[in-house]
């Protein structure tokens, strides 16, 4: 038996819907779940929806949109604070897991492959060439790098420097800046500078396979019905697949149902077989790197409902064990949970709280029921 009929014969087929939300969602009978659900419903917006004082304050939690999709459909959705169905909410960091969906397109479209050396797509200095792709994905690079927020300076904070500071105009050239730590795969360090890299690199690596300069959008954000989707990034061109991701709460959506849905769009592959398997699966370098104070594994810049290394619990022990979501700065979120046939979307403004996905996730799970 030769190895590719093998390889068929071990295929996993895409799974099969009845519709695909390319050009519209398919929407159930919101007002009937808002009935027959009342008091989940009551108890998810209580959550989510109501204010903490005078919204100028910026106190609490601070909901901008909430969508839950139940098998295909969506079933539930809400704006407030002013936000409308059709607008763009930014990312944050929702966006890296963006960027490792658009290394895996890459990959199957045999542009890269995520063992080889950054240095073949980008100028990096020799020291740095052991870095791979995975790495990059796991954030594992080994590079010194400082991910610090509002309460730090530029001078301390490697992610405001670049994204603000003196890094802005030429992200690719900043993160490379950053002298070598650790070696690559031995030290887990979340780093919005990796995921920036990483999102230049995959984009050279079309260019110098010769696709179309857009093609971010035509094999993957178009092919997905993410019609609003900008990818925003530095003057030089380079994408920032760390934080600058803009859709609508639907288009989200889209993106966390591509995932639930094994990486396929319309029973075709958009994303490589076991693509979806490993971005959802703790890294290996998360497993031997992490930090005693990380409680939440990460796969490929995807957040998992595992239990961390030297930890005893799940960190959302009252969601299915196969939760796991996309988490942006200020609350923003894409949850999947493929054993409810759930996709769950949170966009939000919080400042001084954070919404707790052990409390968000069985909430939608209940108002889905």
């Amino acid at each position: 038996m030769t190895s590719l009929l093998v390889l068929a014969l071990l295929a996993q087929p895409c799974p099969t819907r009845p519709s695909w939300p390319t050009t519209d969602w398919p929407v159930g009978d919101l007002q009937a779940v808002r009935t027959n659900r009342a008091a989940q419903v009551k108890a998810l917006e209580d959550y989510l929806l109501t204010l903490t004082g005078e919204d100028s304050e910026r106190k609490g939690l601070r909901t901008d949109a909430l969508l839950i999709v139940k098998s295909g459909t969506i079933i539930y959705e809400a704006y407030a604070r002013g936000w409308r169905a059709n607008q763009r909410h930014i990312s944050w960091s929702v966006a890296k897991s963006v960027t490792t969906a658009l290394t895996g397109v890459a990959v199957l479209k045999g542009a890269l492959t995520i063992d080889q050396s950054i240095c073949e797509y980008v100028p990096a200095r020799e020291e740095l060439c052991p870095i791979t792709i995975r790495h990059m994905m796991e954030f594992g690079s080994g590079m010194h790098w400082q991910e610090a927020y509002e309460n730090q300076t530029y001078q301390y904070s490697s992610v405001i420097s670049m994204l603000f500071g003196e890094g802005r105009t030429d992200n690719t050239t900043f993160v490379l800046s950053h002298r070598k730590a650790h070696e690559p795969g031995t030290t887990f360090n979340y780093s919005t500078g990796e995921a920036a890299l990483l999102s230049e690199i995959v984009r050279q690596a079309g260019i110098k396979k010769g696709f179309d300069k857009d093609w971010f959008w035509a094999d993957f954000f178009d092919r997905i019905g993410m019609k609003s989707a900008v990818l925003s990034g530095d003057i030089k061109g380079a994408p920032g697949g760390g934080s600058y991701v803009f859709a609508t709460a639907r288009d989200f959506a889209r993106f966390g149902y591509l995932y639930l849905n094994d990486g396929c769009w319309e029973d075709r592959r958009v994303l490589p077989e076991g693509w979806v398997k490993s971005s959802t699966t703790m890294s290996e370098t998360f497993r031997v790197g992490a930090p005693d104070n990380e409680d939440t594994p990460n796969g490929w810049m995807i957040w998992l409902n595992e239990v961390a290394p030297k930890k005893n619990a799940r960190p959302w022990k009252d969601a299915p064990p196969d939760a796991y979501s996309g988490i942006g700065h200020w609350g923003q979120f894409v949850a999947v949970v493929p054993s409810e046939d759930l996709v769950i979307v949170r966009l939000g403004d919080d400042r001084n709280e954070s919404v707790d996905l052990n409390k968000l996730i069985p909430m939608a799970i209940e108002v889905a029921k």
